[in-house]
């Protein structure tokens, strides 16, 4: 069933509005749009209609995209808005998201823009939800003190009403002789009175509901008198709220009514030992403080059920955001193993804090989405996310990318530029494959780390930053500081809380969901419709050992949806038989395996060990490093075997 969607079109061209609308509707949106191109023509749309969602292009020719985002801001902070653009670049985007956009997107990878919507669509729902509560628990906190002040009370109604019946009796026994004072309340949930009775200073609560009918309290009228009781009497013998006192021996009793405007909220009653102890006197001096008392129990009351009502919003608050994060906090992390399931448990833990956080795992397990979603749970969610592939930047650039340089600092530094560091303050740094790291830079790292400020290159002015580090690597860490290849105050220190990525091998479990998820997601980028899934085919994707982990599977899968022609899904298990032939045959060569341990082992002992560099094996060999360490472990070679 399609769902409805008001959609604000921020944009010039009307082919790209046409693609947009299109992929919208490809996501079950039944989309009513306006599209703008001007200042006032979007003054006028905000003006006149409520919008779900804005989607506006970054660079028009004579509309700023940072102009429509201020301009939309400051009709409405609420509504979702995102840019979608040919030609954003990072700091561009970063500057936006700093500005108050929630993402922004490409025009050629227009995959992303479903479930970009579905997302901050549902963190909008979520924030509303959490701003109406909250404005309720104020107002009722707001009431909550009103009525602390007003009564003088405590918040627990028994201890209040007890010190408030004990300070009435003390007060009253100045002007109006008594040996007992009790307090009897109707109590509109069960339907009866509840009592409360002072007695040589002490308050004892009674918690038995008794009916009301049957009690001298049933008879008060909003304009009654004090009344006087005859406790000898045996037609009080059956009076439940009088019963308390004749069997503590009570001859004599004034029942005064608690009226506070016209609502009648109990009775008092005051009693003695003696026989026809109150008179006219008493009553006159007792009907002149009933109002005041009245007002006093009702504001005890009063604020009891203003603590009850603040306690159940508090929990329903509560209860919402558990239920809203159960949903959404994990919505790009697939699967429902239980490996899977304890590294997000381990998420959960650590996201709240500012604890730096070390990710492991092999290439392709998804240790950038186990980043965004400590970042998306930790207070600084509204902060910025800011990525670094350390594998992915010449080292040469790494460190200006990183701290940022002046202008002049180096040839070509002809504009001075923020480094990720800087972008990240008050929000959250990923370094991605940490372990190709330079070494020359990583003390230069661990200090702004520790003193919490930077320098650019080419400046002298210290800036200070506050960023939480997540760092990532597919790599050995561990091993790299044994070799002199990492610097071990760096490990320690990014190693505070580390999570490890299980490969998928490890959780084939989530294979079916993982595959049914790919091949839902690429056949509606595609426009096809695939309905099934042959068990043969689930078998032996489930039976392949993926050694490139998820990111294998996805793009096995996108290539499959490209072949498949009907409403059953192809793949071409051919490829994998081969894979997995060439796999099994290697392992069963015993003649090939030995051959290539011991070449690798004479290149270790040539090189003395030393396994990166231009004179190490990995080079020697004509391999990655990562390749060389891969192989170590898969042959069984170990430190002692070549040392």
């Amino acid at each position: 069933m399609s769902v409805p969607l008001r959609v604000l079109v921020v944009e010039d061209s009307e082919d790209d509005t046409a693609l947009l609308l299109r992929e919208l509707r490809r996501g079950d949106y039944e989309v009513t749009y306006r599209r703008v191109d001007s200042p006032g023509s979007m003054d006028v749309a905000t003006a006149v209609d409520a919008w779900d969602i804005v989607i506006c292009d970054y660079s028009m020719p004579h509309f700023s995209g940072m102009e429509a985002l201020r301009l939309q801001r400051s009709k409405n902070t609420e509504v979702p808005f995102i840019f979608l653009s040919g030609t954003i670049g990072e700091e561009a985007a970063i500057a936006a998201l700093k500005e108050g956009a929630h993402d922004c997107l490409l025009k050629d990878d227009l995959k992303r823009l479903i479930p970009t919507v579905r997302r901050e669509l549902r963190d909008a729902e979520e924030r509303k939800a959490r701003k109406r509560l909250e404005q309720e628990v104020q107002e009722l906190q707001k009431f909550a003190a009103i009525a602390k002040l007003t009564g003088g009370i405590a918040q627990d109604l028994n201890n209040a009403l007890g010190e408030l019946l004990s300070a009435i009796s003390a007060s009253v026994g100045e002007v109006v002789s008594h040996d007992c004072v009790s307090l009897a309340l109707h109590d509109p949930n069960s339907g009866g009175i509840r009592i409360l009775f002072v007695e040589g200073g002490m308050s004892k609560p009674l918690f038995a509901a008794a009916p009301k009918d049957n009690s001298a309290t049933s008879s008060v009228s909003p304009n009654q008198h004090p009344v006087l009781l005859d406790l000898g009497d045996s037609k009080h013998a059956t009076d439940v709220s009088i019963q308390h006192l004749i069997e503590v021996q009570m001859r004599s009793g004034c029942l005064v009514p608690l009226i506070d405007g016209d609502q009648s909220i109990g009775a008092l009653i005051f009693a003695s030992l003696k026989s026809d102890a109150f008179g006219r006197h008493e009553v006159e001096m007792l009907s002149q403080i009933a109002s005041q008392i009245a007002t006093a129990v009702n504001n005890a009351l009063a604020f009891r059920q203003i603590a009850d009502l603040r306690d159940r919003f508090r929990r329903e608050k509560q209860y919402l955001e558990e239920e809203v994060n159960v949903a959404n906090r994990f919505e790009d992390i697939v699967g429902e193993s239980g490996g899977l399931r304890q590294v997000l448990k381990e998420i959960e833990t650590v996201a709240p804090t500012n604890a730096t956080v070390l990710i492991q795992g092999e290439t392709g397990t998804g240790k950038e989405l186990l980043a965004r979603a400590i970042h998306r749970l930790s207070p600084r969610n509204e902060c910025t996310f800011v990525k670094v592939n350390c594998a992915a930047i010449p080292s040469g650039l790494l460190e200006s990318e990183l701290f940022g340089h002046e202008k002049g600092a180096f040839t070509g530094a002809i504009a001075r530029k923020m480094g990720r560091l800087e972008l990240a303050h008050e929000g959250t740094l990923f370094l991605d494959e940490v372990g190709e790291l330079p070494l020359d830079l990583q003390p230069k790292l661990l200090r702004a780390l520790q003193e919490r400020e930077i320098e650019r290159l080419g400046g002298t002015r210290p800036i200070p930053v506050n960023i939480r580090l997540i760092a990532a690597s597919n790599r050995d860490l561990a091993q790299m500081v044994a070799d002199k290849e990492f610097r071990s105050d760096l490990f320690y220190r990014l190693k505070v809380f580390p999570i490890f990525s299980p490969p998928l091998r490890d959780r084939t479990d989530d294979i079916p969901v993982l595959v049914r998820h790919f091949v839902d997601s690429h056949s509606r980028r595609m426009g096809k419709t695939i309905e099934t899934i042959p068990k043969e085919t689930m078998d032996a994707l489930i039976r392949w050992p993926w050694p490139g982990n998820v990111r294998e599977l996805e793009n096995f899968l996108e290539r499959a949806v490209i072949l498949t022609r009907g409403s059953a899904l192809y793949v071409p298990l051919a490829e994998l038989e081969t894979k997995g032939a060439a796999m099994e045959a290697e392992l069963e060569n015993p003649t090939l395996r030995a051959a290539e341990r011991d070449h690798i082992l004479r290149m270790l002992r040539e090189t003395k060990g030393q396994i990166g560099g231009p004179e190490g094996a990995a080079a020697r060999l004509g391999l990655k490093r990562t390749t060389l360490n891969s192989k170590l472990k898969k042959l069984g070679i170990e430190r002692s075997d070549y040392m």
